[in-house]
């Protein structure tokens, strides 16, 4: 039972959680907002392999990416108003898919492929390093409104 009731949520990305403030409510004598927060569910990819690259000893590149995916944190808040604006202030801010890359490393060795004018041995050359800049990728979105209690 407990594998069927997190299969929804995995294949979700989020999972909703309420925020219990009704013995607040009850203690105060007062109505509370009422809210539900979503916590993403973060997946990681599966790298690009190595690319071997003509004239080159290292493969490009060295150190790959990671890509992870997942959802932006969401949150659904309900809070009591006066009777001339509505009963209720909402606010829903869906969790959005979040797709990202980390960091990666490009390298190129200080020797050049087999050369056959130097009898198969390689040149001399600087050395390169070049870092492979983390992605991100979102649209967030929300809804904000007034009106009756539900």
């Amino acid at each position: 039972a407990a594998a069927s009731a997190t299969a929804p949520a995995a294949a979700a990305g989020a999972v909703p959680v309420p925020v219990p403030l009704q013995g607040v409510s009850h203690s105060l004598g007062t109505r509370m907002p009422e809210a539900t927060l979503e916590v993403p569910l973060l997946t990681p990819g599966a790298p690009d392999g190595p690319r071997y690259v003509t004239g080159r000893l290292l493969p490009e590149p060295i150190l790959p990416r990671l890509p992870i995916a997942g959802t932006l944190p969401g949150a659904d808040l309900r809070a009591p108003l006066p009777h001339p604006l509505g009963d209720r202030l909402g606010l829903d801010a869906p969790a959005a898919d979040l797709h990202t890359a980390g960091p990666g490393l490009n390298l190129v060795a200080p020797l050049t492929a087999p050369d056959p004018d130097l009898f198969g041995l390689p040149a001399p050359r600087l050395p390169e390093a070049g870092l492979l800049a983390p992605a991100l990728r979102t649209v967030a979105g929300g809804d904000l409104g007034v009106g009756p209690a539900r």
